[in-house]
C-alpha cells in the first residue's frame, strides 16, 4: 500500500505543478483580452475546452461526467481569476478592463 501511495503522491504533485503552469497561462490571457475587447467569459471556448475534455477522458478511459465536473470547476474558477486581474488593472482602463464582466 505504502507504494500504491507513494505513486499516487507523486501524481498529485505533478498536477499541481500543471494547474500552477495552467494558472500562468490564464494570467497571460488575462493581459491580452482587455486589449482585444474580449470578455473573461468567453462561452464558445469553454464549450470547446470541455468537448475536448471529454473527449480525451474517453481515449483514457476515464469517468468523462467526472472530467467535465473538474473542468467545469476549473474554468470558473479560471475566469474569476481573469475578472479579478481585469478589474485590479482596469481601474482606468475603460470598458475594456471590465469586459470580464459579462456572460
Amino acid at each position: 500500500m505504502a507504494d500504491i501511495r507513494a505513486e499516487i503522491d507523486r501524481i498529485d504533485g505533478r498536477l499541481v505543478t500543471l494547474l500552477a503552469e495552467r494558472a500562468g497561462y490564464i494570467d497571460r490571457a488575462a493581459e491580452v483580452k482587455p486589449a482585444l475587447g474580449l470578455p473573461a467569459r468567453i462561452d464558445d471556448r469553454v464549450e470547446e475546452v470541455v468537448e475536448k475534455v471529454r473527449a480525451r477522458a474517453m481515449a483514457e478511459a476515464l469517468d468523462p461526467d467526472l472530467a467535465e465536473a473538474l473542468w467545469r470547476r476549473l474554468i470558473d474558477w479560471s475566469i474569476a481569476r481573469e475578472e479579478e486581474r481585469f478589474a485590479r488593472a482596469g481601474a482606468g482602463a475603460g470598458d475594456a478592463g471590465r469586459a470580464g464582466g459579462g456572460k
